[in-house]
């Protein structure tokens, strides 16, 4: 069989990773040096990489998160209290094995909605599901799923998610509608996915912030107890750069 073929075969199997490693190990002579063994593993290797960047590519892109962030461009030198070590345990990412939350608090500008993202883009590195959205956004939408019908619809695509993040919990108020599609969608998820939640408010005002006993306990009895929590201290991040550009 020519190379030719051999190329063409692989194009139609839609191998094109090992179409490429093949393609340019003909043309550099590089099989000269190697094994057989040695070659084949080579393009299952580069197959292998081809399917992961472009599962992580469509993973990046359906999560929509709002900063494009990695755990590598978090800052632990502002003095905002972070723990560095907490955040090294979440990379591996196994609190998302174990159905486990984070929660995320500090004032404006401290960097929440930046961690939270950076944690979604290290669950998407580990090809879990992600979907990012602003607490506002996702209840209005909700409801006009409730409107034309497609709102069963909608919760299934939030369960079948390994990470929620929710943006700005708390930031607007809450209607009765909103709480009983959190409380939904938490119930939906508990043991089973994780949430993250970014929010201004420390998690002990989030009973009141939700104002109705009953679904406030069962909120917070399905995120807290199986939580991490990162309370950042210290002024805004943005207020900084703009003292240090003055």
């Amino acid at each position: 069989m020519t190379h030719e073929a051999t190329l063409e075969k692989m194009n139609q199997m839609k191998l094109k990773g090992m179409h490429h490693a093949f393609k340019q190990t003909m043309e550099t002579n590089f099989s000269h040096n190697f094994t057989t063994d040695e070659i084949i593993a080579h393009l299952v290797d580069a197959e292998w990489e081809d399917r992961h960047n472009r599962k992580l590519s469509r993973l990046l892109s359906s999560a929509g998160f709002r900063y494009q962030a990695c755990f590598e461009q978090i800052n632990f030198n502002h003095k905002r209290e972070l723990d560095k070590n907490l955040l090294l345990r979440l990379a591996p990412c196994h609190w998302l094995t174990k159905a486990e939350n984070v929660l995320i608090t500090g004032a404006t500008g401290v960097g929440k909605s930046f961690i939270a993202c950076a944690l979604g883009h290290q669950a998407c590195l580990n090809e879990f599901k992600v979907s990012y959205f602003s607490s506002l956004k996702l209840f209005s939408k909700l409801k006009f799923a409730k409107a034309d019908g497609t709102y069963d619809k909608e919760l299934k695509k939030i369960q079948k998610q390994n990470l929620i993040i929710l943006d700005d919990f708390g930031l607007h108020p809450i209607d009765e509608q909103s709480k009983l599609m959190l409380l939904e969608i938490l119930e939906d998820r508990y043991g089973e996915k994780s949430t993250v939640i970014a929010s201004q408010f420390p998690v002990n005002s989030w009973y009141d912030i939700i104002a109705n006993p009953t679904i406030a306990d069962a909120i917070l009895d399905r995120l807290v107890h199986n939580s991490y929590q990162i309370n950042l201290k210290g002024e805004s991040l943005r207020k900084s750069r703009i003292n240090d550009s003055g």
